[in-house]
């Protein structure tokens, strides 16, 4: 079995100002990068750098120019949009920053749904999910409500423990302990260490230096990557 889980190529990237004349800009180029199994690499470079777009283009929400982004013996740069929505679901978890669900679907249910998505039995993934809510501090009350009226606070908590409702073998973290309180950041902390305990592969952006030293085993500079940032940093 290989050991590494994401394994970066070559990879490229432009935008095309199409209210500019259509003007193509670099915004990354020969970007090479590998993460093993349970191991977690932060980016790092000054804002611009490109830090959130390479976490983009990994779970395919943003199309490479060149170069390949294959994880778990999926290219991401080649793929067909079924075959990205399965890696998705049952390999590539995502943690953003913004919480984004259906209107009206009670908060256990929206951490529960990426186990049911894998064929998880019901009750075992609510009680999963009963539990990360638990850890994560969002009070019983407000489980049978849309997450959509909780706080900026909760909703980030209720994000956290939708992320991690799955075993996923990938992880892509944006900021998850940012404006958390020192309980619920060592909460989350906990948890990615839990991850890399089973073998995840973890890729992701923290600003919190702390937290980046306690979880992260090594860090990239994205900026040697970025197209006039090179050699900057």
């Amino acid at each position: 079995m290989r050991n590494q889980m994401i394994e970066i190529r070559d990879l490229s990237k432009t935008f095309t100002l199409h209210n500019q004349g259509s003007a193509v800009i670099p915004v990354m180029d020969g970007a090479n990068l590998s993460v093993a199994r349970g191991e977690c690499v932060a980016l790092t470079g000054a804002s611009g750098a490109g830090k959130s777009t390479l976490m983009r283009m990994i779970y395919g929400n943003y199309l490479a120019a060149g170069g390949s982004i294959v994880v778990d013996g999926v290219d991401v740069v080649q793929a067909e949009p079924r075959e990205i929505l399965a890696l998705r679901r049952e390999v590539l978890g995502y943690v953003s920053q913004f919480l984004r669900v259906v209107p009206r679907v009670p908060t256990l249910d929206v951490v529960a749904e990426p186990l049911l998505a894998v064929g998880v039995e019901a009750e075992a993934a609510r009680e999963r999910a009963r539990d990360l809510l638990t850890q994560l501090r969002i009070p019983e009350r407000l489980w049978q409500l849309s997450p959509t009226s909780f706080s900026g606070g909760e909703q980030q908590r209720v994000n956290i423990a939708r992320g991690f409702a799955h075993s996923y073998p990938a992880m892509l973290l944006d900021e998850p302990t940012a404006s958390l309180d020192a309980t619920n950041r060592a909460t989350v902390l906990g948890l990615i260490e839990e991850a890399k305990a089973r073998g995840a592969a973890i890729v992701g952006i923290f600003h919190d230096e702390a937290a980046r030293d306690q979880v992260c085993d090594r860090e990239i500079d994205v900026s040697v990557f970025t197209p006039g940032l090179q050699g900057a940093a």
